[in-house]
């Protein structure tokens, strides 16, 4: 990461593993918004060793601009715990947050992000901005980049290869 390394926890091979583990859910939504022939991402918002919530892009089927993976997820794990601080939370995405994204994750308070492929054109975490670790804003989230990056920038590369044919 290049900013906030501060907040950058080191993971153990435990976490690593329990890190692969919530990103393959997270990769299943991205490969299901392929039937809806949404762009491919998922996110899934874990909290201790729980599945709270998980969604993927929803922007062409629900009309809205909004529907990112991310802020779908968010959405329903506040809905699921009854409060939109989700203090205790850590957000599994396939692709790294736009700057609505990370902007809604300092809102909603969460404690972690998971991340799996940069963003190198609109990516707000590491790519560009540093939003989520940025000493600026109220909040600041531990962030770990790069769970199976590899994976989860081929199914984007994969849509879009398709769609350019």
């Amino acid at each position: 990461m290049t900013q906030g390394r501060e907040t950058t926890r080191a993971l153990t091979d435990e976490a690593r593993t329990g890190d692969d583990a919530w990103m393959c859910l997270a990769l299943q939504e991205a490969y299901a918004c392929l039937e809806r022939d949404e762009v491919p991402v998922g996110a899934v918002v874990v909290v201790g060793n729980q599945l709270i919530a998980r969604a993927g892009n929803r922007t062409r089927t629900a009309c809205d601009p909004t529907a990112h993976a991310e802020i779908v997820a968010l959405r329903a794990a506040a809905q699921q715990l009854g409060n939109y601080r989700l203090t205790e939370a850590t957000l599994y995405v396939t692709l790294e947050p736009c700057a609505m994204c990370a902007g809604a994750l300092i809102q909603a308070r969460i404690a972690r992000l998971v991340f799996g492929a940069l963003d190198p054109k609109a990516g707000a975490v590491v790519s560009h901005f540093g939003l989520c670790t940025s000493p600026v804003l109220n909040h600041r989230l531990v962030v770990t980049g790069g769970v199976q990056a590899l994976r989860c920038g081929d199914v984007l590369r994969d849509f879009f290869r398709k769609r350019r044919q």
